[in-house]
């Protein structure tokens, strides 16, 4: 990659932060005004047209200002974003969220949702925290209607499953309270291969639900994530970057399309060290219906035990500096409350 001046640096740094407040190109009389900069603006002027020589900016209409490339944006992210904590009014805030909502992941992961789109002005991203070896903790079956039975079974960790069982007869509620009493006896803590491992039993009813729940737990094994939650859709339903795409290539198919969601974190994150923030800017050449937007990443939990991703999906022009701090700091919250959960 070019090395920059420290000048030219500056000048790449202000076009984006200009950049990102206007959404406008950016001239040089502009930095200038705005910045007051004790340079000529010819000097201005050249060193812009350094920068888009270099790839670094680039020029929309003949007599327009200037605007980040991707490489721009790159090199700025890599060079010149300062990775500093967040305030500590905002962690204090963040945190208060947290520590007074109620406990469990199944308040956590919309509240972390929300605390990322709000903090960000962006559309915020979260998967439940997951595990590739599954292990049961716990069992319900509840009636519901004729011989039809909701089966809710809990991972280690809180992961949810549930499937709705068709039985050849009709039970009581005590009658499947005491089934599933005595699959939480017999399966509690147990791996995915000792369940399959248990010899069938005299019972039917038993044999079916200890089927349904191989099925359940096998499915999970496969996940890539846990369940999505996203929030801030209309943060960014007026942006550019959101509204002049053709559908097929939106950005918020992400969203909208699961498996296109678990490629980009699998490729990313989902190899790395917990804690550790990604930043993909335009696509990085692989995801086309990324182009002209950023996605911040990051995965938290429990090393080799459990984990998930979170983070934010936005326009290309963001603040930076302040969404990695959101980010990663959210991330450090979710990994010590999955880390309690464990505990617990």
């Amino acid at each position: 990659m070019n090395k920059l001046t420290d000048r030219q640096k500056i000048i790449l740094s202000l076009v984006v932060h200009e950049h990102t407040r206007t959404a406008q190109p950016v001239a040089s009389k502009t930095l200038i005004n705005e910045y007051t900069l004790k340079i000529s603006s010819a000097t201005v002027r050249n060193e812009m047209n350094t920068l888009t020589e270099l790839g670094f900016l680039r020029q929309p209409h003949t007599s327009a200002g200037r605007v980040p490339t991707e490489e721009g944006y790159r090199y700025f992210v890599s060079n010149m974003v300062q990775h500093t904590a967040l305030p500590s009014a905002t962690r204090n805030t963040i945190s208060h969220h947290f520590y007074q909502s109620r406990k469990g992941l199944e308040y956590w992961l919309p509240l972390a949702a929300s605390v990322l789109a709000n903090n960000s002005q962006a559309v915020s991203i979260v998967t439940a925290p997951h595990s590739e070896k599954v292990t049961f903790k716990h069992l319900e079956l509840i009636a519901t209607r004729a011989s039809q039975v909701l089966m809710v079974l809990v991972l280690v960790g809180g992961e949810i499953q549930q499937q709705i069982i068709s039985l050849d007869v009709i039970r009581s509620q005590e009658q499947l309270s005491n089934i599933a009493a005595q699959v939480n006896r017999v399966c509690e803590n147990t791996s995915l291969d000792q369940i399959k491992s248990l010899p069938a039993t005299p019972d039917p009813l038993l044999n079916q639900v200890l089927t349904a729940v191989i099925d359940q737990m096998s499915l999970a094994s496969k996940l890539v994530t846990g369940e999505l939650y996203s929030d801030g859709l209309t943060n960014v339903l007026s942006e550019p970057e959101f509204s002049d795409y053709n559908p097929e290539y939106s950005p918020l198919r992400l969203l909208e399309e699961r498996s296109l969601l678990d490629d980009l974190i699998a490729r990313t994150v989902l190899t790395e060290e917990i804690g550790g923030v990604q930043v993909l800017i335009g696509g990085e050449n692989t995801w086309q219906e990324l182009q002209n937007c950023s996605v911040i990443l990051t995965r938290y939990g429990v090393e080799d035990q459990l984990s998930g991703a979170l983070g934010i999906l936005g326009p290309m022009r963001m603040p930076y500096s302040q969404t990695i701090g959101t980010v990663r700091y959210v991330a450090e919250l979710m990994s010590g409350l999955v880390s309690d959960n464990l505990v617990d």
